[in-house]
């Protein structure tokens, strides 16, 4: 994917850019893998806002993604790489040989007409699918899962990869690309290759109907607000925090807290986290 600049025909227009969409193949979304997607604008079920900052937005439809992969043993023929609007990676459209149609995350060099399959038989291909056990180590994969049959939770996002580092009796050792180590038990399924769209992350926005357009609401600055909405509110003009340090609108400390929990059951499975250090 590359990167586009616009004809500076207004000052938002100036220093705008936007994906080429070079990648995508395929302008419309399959009907039967899409449902409707309902919006709340960060409510809750009594109507309170429980998640700020969202609301608003382009209309979307939701696609079903097949993170499981579990369709062993039957090929499948890419159809066309699509974007997708809920998600920073494009996608990917294939059709079974026995004729059914599903969408997988799309990864860098994945082609239309290209064949991919599932299973521990399968080739270590871009685009494949296979138990962590059946991967070569030093292999760049995604979709991650973290319990067998579950679907790939990990290394779901545009331009990510983990490293498969080591294969030790029931676990498999992985880099993510965070930086930490982790175990994660070798009959996990994961993806070959790369996520594509790796320059999504350059983009510039330009201007801030952009991001309205994507469902994101202003933030205010808590320096801004009244005292009684904000513990950093208040004051004559341009006043400091009053605060040892920056809070959230709640009072917690805003940064370097530590909010794991110590005795967090998958502690065990961390070989080091991603400061460098190992978990105690």
């Amino acid at each position: 994917m590359g990167i586009k600049s616009y004809n500076p025909y207004t000052p938002s227009r100036r220093h705008m850019t936007g994906s080429d969409f070079s990648e995508i193949t395929k302008n419309t979304p399959e009907k039967s893998l899409c449902v409707s997607k309902a919006k709340n604008a960060g409510r809750n079920n009594q109507g309170k806002i429980t998640v700020r900052h969202h609301g608003g937005g382009s209309r979307q439809k939701y696609r079903v993604i097949d993170f499981k992969r579990i369709k062993d043993g039957i090929p499948a023929r890419v159809v066309g790489i699509e974007y997708d609007p809920n998600r920073t990676a494009n996608i990917a459209l294939i059709c079974y040989a026995d004729g059914e149609k599903a969408y997988i995350l799309a990864p860098e060099g994945l082609k239309d007409g290209m064949k991919v399959m599932n299973g521990p038989t399968a080739e270590i291909k871009v685009g494949n699918c296979l138990p962590l056990s059946a991967i070569p180590v030093g292999t760049l994969i995604h979709n991650i899962e973290l319990l067998p049959g579950k679907g790939g939770q990990m290394v779901r996002s545009a331009g990510n990869s983990a490293q498969l580092m080591a294969k030790e009796g029931k676990y498999a050792t992985l880099r993510l690309p965070s930086g930490e180590m982790r175990m994660v038990p070798i009959e996990c399924r994961a993806s070959i290759g790369v996520i594509g769209n790796g320059d999504h992350n350059l983009i510039n926005y330009g201007k801030a109907g952009r991001k309205r357009h994507m469902g994101i609401r202003p933030t205010v600055r808590g320096s801004v607000m009244n005292p009684n909405d904000h513990p950093h509110g208040g004051g004559e003009g341009k006043t400091s925090i009053g605060r040892p340090g920056p809070c959230t609108p709640w009072g917690k400390p805003a940064l370097g807290l530590k909010t794991r929990k110590k005795n967090k059951q998958s502690n065990k499975l961390i070989v080091r986290r991603r400061d460098g250090r190992a978990i105690k």
